[in-house]
């Protein structure tokens, strides 16, 4: 197991590598200049010269790149932003925690919809609560985002009160993008969860088991439930990696202060520095999510479990073997 977390956390290196570096050249292949968006057209070409010379944009796009990455690995250092001359590193810190906080609450709520009507439209595959839990998730696939947002706010926030509708100063300024994102993110955690119930309902060993008498919700959380939880997990981990990166939306008409609204108000400035530093670091987090979503099969599945630890035994005979051959 241990070789496995090694093995994969080297293989992030290349991944954050690749997505830093087509960043770099995406931007360099974009029309414009930063200098004259963050300067204006009143610049002169000297204050544009002065601009580029400062922030190296007058080299080869290899040679910034080489730079940029060796005071990323060396000192953390993801370069000042151009418009408020602030450090990136000390930007992503403050910003972050908000947009994981976020992540966190859209995928509980995601999860606990969505699982809920999943078991229950499989279980009773062709009923009404089938049929409710399959428009709910078409809805649910089709709706905007925004408009969802803009609906709850003038719900529970203008007409109700019940909640404030921008900013982010504690759990109450939480439920509102939450649910938003959160009943969205549900539909496809519906699917999924329903999909996978009707997979395991009819296996010759769930009639086994109902045939010994077995109490059916003990048939249904204990055998169908834990055995669809694979694609259930994978489903729920891809989501949480894909929130975390795609809450753009969400903290832009909730006015949120987190990482999805600044790599908004920097691909509106051509904030390079903020940009590269954004992607960078919701690559090496949905890098860090994925292992985890793997490393949490082994405790849900045992044969996932007992194939990591056939391959450590086969691995330790076998060097055996070597020393022993050399030996003799």
């Amino acid at each position: 197991m241990t070789k496995y977390i090694v093995k994969r956390l080297l293989w992030m290196v290349p991944v954050i590598i690749g997505v830093s570096l087509l960043v770099f050249v995406l931007l360099d292949l974009s029309p414009g200049e930063p200098a004259r968006m963050v300067l204006g057209d009143q610049a002169t070409n000297e204050d544009v010269a002065e601009f580029n010379e400062k922030y190296g944009l007058d080299e080869p796009v290899l040679v910034q790149y080489g730079k940029y990455m060796w005071n990323v690995v060396t000192k953390g250092d993801f370069g000042e932003s151009y418009v408020t001359g602030r450090s990136v590193t000390t930007e992503i810190l403050n910003r972050f925690p908000k947009t994981f906080v976020l992540a966190v609450a859209i995928t509980v709520i995601a999860t606990m919809v969505g699982v809920l009507l999943g078991m229950l439209a499989g279980l009773h595959r062709g009923s009404i609560i089938d049929s409710i839990a399959q428009v709910f998730a078409v809805v649910g696939v089709s709706i905007p985002e925004f408009w969802l947002g803009l609906l709850l706010i003038l719900l529970f926030g203008v007409h109700l009160r019940w909640f404030p509708v921008s900013g982010f100063y504690g759990p109450k300024y939480l439920v509102l993008p939450a649910l938003t994102c959160g009943l969205i993110c549900s539909a496809s955690t519906m699917r999924i969860t329903r999909s996978a119930v009707l997979d395991y309902i009819n296996e010759d060993f769930i009639r086994t088991v109902r045939a010994k008498g077995q109490k059916e919700w003990v048939i249904t959380w204990k055998h169908v439930f834990k055995n669809a939880l694979i694609p259930i997990v994978t489903n729920i981990g891809s989501q949480f990696a894909s929130v975390l990166g795609g809450t753009i939306t969400t903290e832009t008409v909730f006015s949120i202060p987190g990482l999805g609204k600044m790599l908004k108000e920097a691909l509106t400035n051509r904030d390079y520095p903020q940009i590269r530093g954004a992607v960078i670091m919701l690559a090496i987090f949905v890098c860090v999510v994925n292992l985890l979503v793997d490393l949490l099969y082994t405790y849900i599945d045992p044969r996932i479990r007992a194939e990591f630890a056939g391959n450590s035994k086969k691995k330790a005979k076998k060097k055996k073997a070597e020393v022993k051959g050399g030996v003799a």
